[in-house]
């Protein structure tokens, strides 16, 4: 199985604003090819990639070959990389594919909906043309490694422009075996970062049934979690509850805040209040997960087992601020299965997922 780590390293040695150009100028070409993707349709549809590719090109690059395309793109983006050209038509066309698919279900939705004599009132999908994506850096052509903290990348008027980076996390992270793709210069907030990609191909574990160690993981409202390490012959050999009292007690007065002041005000969109509540629930996510890979490393497991959740069910008579409550709760929980699993799979550890877990906890206490 091949698995996938990013890692991401905070430049140090420029300004917040020294890149801003490399971005915008990538964005903006990405809104002009997704318009002439969008327009082309027909020719395009049904297309793998690398055909659209050699396709868009033909449209928009010009070369000796190909004097006048049909778009003029080469003047407007005056020696733009082809790397980044290629890059931001696999991104437009993986766009445009999605905004077509939304637009043939929600015709279909519109269909049946007048079939069945029904009023429908769901908006169409849009396509937009503005869009926030990040480059990816391709080696030898756009970055050349220096040093553990330094390279070179190409940016702004396309020129060669020394960067240094903090390698604290690329020290810490187990990363000495692990293949290094192309990175991709990412912006958060004000700072920029250059996040490195890695791949493994890690084998997962085939200790025999009689042999194995599982971890029991029930997701709860009081706790986050308790899990149970059990053998293979139903013996409890260890047990260990986690939970986040601060967090969650800030995670309900946040909650409480924000409802009462969409009750107050109308409907806010509130963005310094979602962005504590994320920040809460990611540290919720991310701890739990922690505490859980740990547990089931002290006991050597081969399988954590978790409950399988599917859709969300608000139990009656829940609403405001509950069932904010309640809906946060389940995403919490969906991400802390899937951050375990992650973590899980880099070594080598077995996932399962059972239904009816409450009927089937006996066998794991």
């Amino acid at each position: 199985m091949e698995q996938t780590k990013t890692i991401d390293a905070k430049i140090v040695t420029h300004g917040s604003k020294t890149f801003d150009a490399t971005l915008d100028i990538f964005c903006e070409a990405l809104g002009f090819i997704v318009d002439v993707i969008n327009e082309e349709w027909e020719d395009i549809d049904g297309l793998i990639t690398k055909e659209v590719t050699r396709l868009v090109e033909r449209f928009i690059h010009r070369t000796k070959k190909n004097p006048s395309p049909k778009y003029n793109f080469t003047t407007k983006f005056y020696k733009f990389p082809s790397y980044f050209r290629r890059s931001a038509i696999s991104k437009a066309f993986g766009i445009v594919k999605s905004y077509k698919s939304n637009l043939e279900n929600w015709l279909a939705e519109k269909h049946q909906a007048k079939s069945e004599g029904k009023r429908f009132k769901k908006k169409p999908p849009t396509l937009s043309i503005e869009h926030e994506a990040f480059p990816v850096f391709y080696r030898e052509n756009m970055f050349e490694r220096l040093s553990s903290n330094q390279a070179k990348i190409k940016v702004n008027d396309w020129v060669w422009v020394t960067v240094t980076f903090n390698d604290k996390n690329l020290k810490h992270r187990g990363i000495d075996d692990w293949k290094e793709n192309n990175p991709t210069l990412v912006k958060i907030g004000k700072k920029y970062f250059i996040n490195f990609s890695y791949t493994k191909n890690i084998k997962l574990n085939k200790t025999k049934i009689k042999d194995q160690m599982n971890i029991s993981v029930d997701l709860g409202l009081t706790n986050s979690t308790a899990c149970s390490a059990m053998t293979s012959d139903g013996a409890v050999i260890g047990r260990k509850f986690m939970n986040q009292s601060i967090e969650k007690d800030r995670l309900k007065a946040l909650t409480n805040r924000l409802r009462k002041a969409q009750r107050n005000s109308g409907y806010i969109e509130a963005p310094n209040y979602w962005r504590r509540i994320n920040g809460l629930q990611n540290h919720i996510k991310v701890n739990t997960a922690v505490e859980i890979i740990k547990f089931a490393e002290e006991y050597n497991a081969d399988i954590i087992v978790f409950e399988y959740l599917g859709k969300m069910k608000l139990p009656k008579g829940v609403y405001g601020a509950k069932k904010l409550r309640h809906i946060l709760h389940h995403w919490c929980q969906l991400g802390i299965q899937s951050k375990v699993e992650e973590m899980a799979h880099y070594r080598g550890m077995r996932i399962r997922k059972i239904n009816h877990f409450c009927s089937s906890f006996r066998w794991i206490r």
